[in-house]
């Protein structure tokens, strides 16, 4: 049994390589597997499923067949598309997972986040993430209008780019005290994430025993993809 893992494609129209790239993928290897979990940021943005475009109900159609060939389709909510409800699922024929959620995966439970809850430092980010996140925040942005939204959504993509490009690297990656006692708390000695853009396989001891985070890469110049099999777990980079 295969399974494969992605995260961070920011698919958009903009970007056609990244969607060639992507459908090639579920029409060929991922047809493969038995399991296909995306961990945060299929779209680049995401105001709502009522202002879905051709292009995201060609994204969900591709989706939705490879469902019906047979592969189980996980997505989880990133920080870029955290809106992405119901109805895109349905269409697209997969399922919404908690961040964070554990699974088996290769025999081992594993636990799956998205990763921008893990990056502490970037205090300024955090506090909008508390607010976004917030169910009351969350009713308010679904019912504003859509051209309303899609104000929003371009003005806080234009400060992410100012402000990313502005904070120390450190800032913008994961706080490396903050893995320890969420695996803990979840009883996992492996985790998965993406969100940083920095693909590596990191190993330390937690509670005496060898543990491993393992951090999916974006899909810009090359494309990442973690399979998991008999053989283990094996990060790799797939050329676009």
């Amino acid at each position: 049994m295969t399974t494969l893992l992605i995260s961070d494609l920011h698919l958009e129209e903009e970007r056609p390589e990244i969607t060639r790239a992507f459908l090639l993928f579920l029409q060929e290897r991922a047809r493969k597997a038995e399991a296909l979990y995306i961990l945060g940021d299929l779209f680049e943005s995401w105001i709502g499923d009522d202002a879905m475009s051709r292009f995201h109900h060609s994204i969900a159609k591709a989706l939705r067949e490879l469902a019906e060939h047979g592969t189980h389709i996980f997505l989880m909510h990133g920080n870029r598309d955290f809106l992405i409800g119901k109805r895109f699922c349905d269409e697209a024929g997969c399922r919404l997972l908690v961040d964070a959620s554990v699974v088996e995966l290769g025999g081992e439970r594993v636990l799956l986040t998205h990763g921008d809850r893990l990056c502490t430092g970037d205090e300024a980010y955090m506090r909008l993430r508390r607010w976004l996140r917030n169910p009351l925040s969350l009713w308010i942005l679904h019912h504003l209008p859509l051209t309303t939204r899609r104000r929003l959504a371009r003005r806080l993509r234009k400060e992410s780019r100012v402000h990313t490009l502005r904070k120390p690297v450190e800032i913008t990656d994961v706080t490396p005290e903050e893995v320890p006692p969420l695996m803990a708390r979840h009883g996992v000695q492996i985790m998965v994430h993406g969100h940083t853009h920095r693909p590596a396989v990191h190993e330390f001891q937690l509670n005496g025993r060898q543990a491993r985070r393992i951090v999916l890469g974006d899909w810009d110049s090359q494309a990442w993809v973690l399979q998991v099999d008999r053989q283990g777990f094996r990060l790799e980079p797939v050329a676009i």
